[in-house]
């Protein structure tokens, strides 16, 4: 499938790009970090497939879709989920929550491949991806007017803070960014993280002594609420 890029981020673009060069049924023909310039391109061009960001600035990806004439495939890539139920009411193939995991984009192709070619199977699909890293060692989370990337060796803990978390590292600095701590539990509950407490994910590899009902990482001591002390417990085999 030919397939274009459409998101104001580099960084999203740059990590789609990677995911795309993975999957061999995929062609890359263009990328564009703004939709109103995207729009003649698709309008002349035979693409089919459209990885496309909603929230950006003065066009958005809905205003994008619901202009072009020619109506590719469309897998929306966002930071937010507020969208999905307009997005799949468009008609979208798939809708995909930032930041994207590579076995979920391809999940999203083998939607799209199989719209676009019945015949398809999801074992040739996978045949024909190169390499597939599954177990990424990082993410990228939504940082005021970027998508950072962190890598997880480098996470100290996780506070929860309302609508908010704050995600603590070992160069002594931290990230405030809009994402849930369920969200994030999920994510890295296999990563060597756990959940101690309903505002608390911790990485364990960074415990450096357990003294009661609290942890101590770095210089900072977390509770251990009752809640989670079993689960913390059984998987660091105490």
């Amino acid at each position: 499938m030919k397939c274009v890029i459409i998101d104001d981020e580099p960084l999203a673009v740059e990590l789609l790009e990677d995911f795309v060069r993975k999957v061999d049924s995929l062609e890359l023909v263009s990328t564009f970090n703004n939709a109103i310039d995207a729009v003649s391109f698709i309008n002349q061009t035979n693409i089919d497939l459209i990885f496309l960001d909603i929230q950006m600035p003065h066009f958005s990806g809905i205003e994008f879709l619901n202009t072009i004439e020619k109506k590719p495939l469309i897998i929306f890539t966002t930071a937010y989920s507020d969208y999905a139920v307009e997005g799949f009411n468009l008609g979208a193939v798939d809708y995909l929550v930032k930041p994207i995991p590579f076995h979920r984009f391809l999940k999203s192709v083998v939607r799209a491949q199989q719209i676009f070619n019945p015949a398809a199977t999801v074992q040739a699909i996978s045949e024909n991806t190169t390499a597939p890293e599954l177990e990424q060692d990082f993410m990228f989370v939504r940082a005021e007017y970027e998508n950072v990337k962190m890598n997880f060796a480098d996470i100290l803990f996780i506070e929860g803070l309302k609508d908010y978390v704050k995600i603590y590292t070992t160069d002594n600095k931290f990230t405030l960014t809009l994402i849930s701590l369920i969200k994030l539990e999920n994510l890295l509950s296999s990563k060597g993280f756990s959940r101690i407490h309903r505002s608390y994910i911790i990485n364990i590899k960074h415990v450096k002594s357990i003294q009661k009902n609290k942890v101590l990482i770095s210089d900072k001591r977390i509770p251990i609420s009752e809640s989670y002390k079993n689960t913390f417990f059984e998987k660091i085999n105490l």
